[in-house]
């Protein structure tokens, strides 16, 4: 039993290992609705994986927790994770009893975090320059590569735009991530301020530019009322009908009065699913008022744009009240090449939010900029809670190996033997990125070693050059936390699939 859960954890480990590094290859991943994702970020192989095996669901989830807490080394922790069971599974066909295997790799895992630690290097978030390399190296193994020296400041600028150098923890819901057909990925730009990819609603010809605007954000429905049950009204005159539609131009034209009445001269209109959020009448009023309307806001988007603009949302239209609005410098519709936005700017929350506008020329390199922004910042944010950057190319990993294969000297009995099996499968790492990359993985990963031994604990596979370099020198840097991170949660999953000696099936 605990061998076939061993072969489908690792069989789930193989699939992305071949995605690991900057040299990694890509996965096509297509949905039974026809959708196509194109991508080798580990987290989104695995969540679009149709896995069954309840110990391979594992695997999923720990490159889930991986990208929660630091948001890189998604595929790592599955590699490191799937080697850590192979080598407990090498252990166990010797008679090592599994619970011996377990505490082991607990304690490995430990000195592990001690060895990074040693030879992690200080950072400072001033230290622009420092930072832009962290980003580079997260962007550098994505499809989106050769971009990288273009996007990895645009993150940077907007990491340090909304924290300060005393922050401990930054959200990244602070930086909006819009996507917008058009253009390419040189396109992509930092906005101090929104943007809204739905065009302005001039069907009534109203005005697409507002200067010093008065912002009013509305979850209520400019339209006719519905009566909450199913009922039909029927009609037999004119007379009765000319009545039912003035009643409707005079309800809709006082709740227009309403808002222009608090001084508002932008008006965003939430999606609303019951009815109309706005209608022709509605958007006609407004434009005669020369309010320009957003219509089809996200509700998922309010918290943000009240933040930004210092807006409240107002749910009803009798509390529409002057200090409920927020302030902008212009609020302006933009042609761009696929489509019109609306972008705002001099909002006073400027120092709290921030906008990434991502262009690109087709939806699939769209999508994949995105998950290769929020990874950039995701390494920013682990800068931000740990100091501390790490040499990369697979450094760390053999680093950590020599030390526990020297320290597992000083141990005894079974103990010894495990923690050297564990040293062993940590080399996974160098060896994915040399297979990878195309080049001889044994005489690579033999040539780091003997680096490593020698005390060089700044030396990594440099896969541009084919050869075993000071990566610190080469600017790959990773912070500690993305490793401490992997090495722990590998170590953890491991340790829970060990102890499992048999599955029982419910009804």
């Amino acid at each position: 039993m605990r061998e076939s859960n061993i072969v489908a954890a690792k069989a789930v480990a193989d699939a992305v290992r071949t995605s690991l590094g900057p040299r990694g290859m890509d996965k096509m991943i297509s949905s039974p609705k026809g959708e196509v994702v194109i991508t080798n970020d580990g987290a989104t192989i695995l969540k679009q994986m149709e896995v069954s095996h309840p110990t391979a669901k594992m695997l999923v989830d720990l490159s889930a927790s991986q990208d929660v807490e630091a948001g890189d080394g998604t595929t790592t922790v599955t590699v490191i994770a799937g080697s850590l069971l192979g080598a407990a599974e090498k252990l166990l066909r010797q008679g090592i009893h599994p619970t011996v295997i377990s505490e082991s790799f607990l304690v490995a895992s430990r000195k592990s975090d001690e060895v990074l630690r040693a030879m992690s290097v200080p950072v400072d978030l001033s230290d622009r320059e420092q930072l832009i390399k962290a980003a580079s190296t997260s962007l550098n193994s994505k499809v989106i590569s050769n971009n990288a020296s273009l996007l990895a400041p645009l993150a940077v600028d907007a990491m340090l735009s909304i924290c300060d150098t005393n922050s401990t923890n930054v959200d990244l819901r602070d930086i909006a991530v819009v996507k917008k057909l058009g253009g390419t990925i040189d396109d992509t730009e930092l906005v101090r301020g929104l943007v809204f990819t739905q065009k302005a609603s001039h069907a009534a010809g109203g005005p697409t530019k507002v200067v010093n605007a008065k912002i009013a954000l509305i979850q209520f429905c400019l339209s006719a009322p519905k009566t909450d049950i199913e009922q039909n009204v029927v009609v037999s005159d004119y007379s009765q009908m000319d009545r039912i539609l003035k009643e409707e131009r005079k309800y809709i034209l006082d709740m227009c009065k309403k808002i222009q009445k608090s001084g508002c001269n932008v008006l965003l209109v939430q999606k609303s699913i019951l009815r109309d959020a706005v209608n022709e009448l509605s958007l006609h009023f407004l434009a005669k008022m020369k309010i320009l309307v957003v219509k089809d806001i996200e509700r998922e988007d309010v918290e943000f744009i009240s933040k930004t603009c210092g807006c409240m949302p107002i749910a009803n239209v009798e509390t529409v009240h002057a200090e409920k609005l927020g302030k902008a410098d212009l609020v302006q519709e933009e042609t761009t090449s696929e489509g019109k936005i609306v972008r705002v700017s001099g909002v006073p929350g400027a120092g709290k939010t921030v906008t990434l506008l991502c262009k690109a020329s087709n939806k699939l390199v769209l999508d994949e900029s995105e998950r290769s922004l929020h990874d950039a910042l995701c390494v920013l944010r682990c800068l931000v809670k740990k100091r501390f950057l790490t040499p990369g190319g697979g450094a760390p990993e053999m680093q950590v190996s020599y030390q526990l294969s020297k320290w597992a000297n000083s141990l005894e009995g079974m103990q010894q033997y495990c923690v050297r099996a564990f040293a062993e499968a940590l080399e996974v790492v160098p060896y994915t990125l040399a297979e990878n990359a195309g080049l001889d993985a044994i005489e690579v990963v033999t040539a780091l070693r003997n680096k490593h031994a020698a005390g060089e604990s700044a030396a990594g596979i440099n896969v541009r050059k084919g050869k075993v370099t000071n990566i610190l020198e080469e600017s790959v840097v990773v912070p500690l936390l993305v490793h401490t991170s992997a090495i722990s949660l590998a170590t953890e999953c491991v340790r829970l699939i060990l102890k499992i000696d048999d599955i029982v099936v419910t009804r």
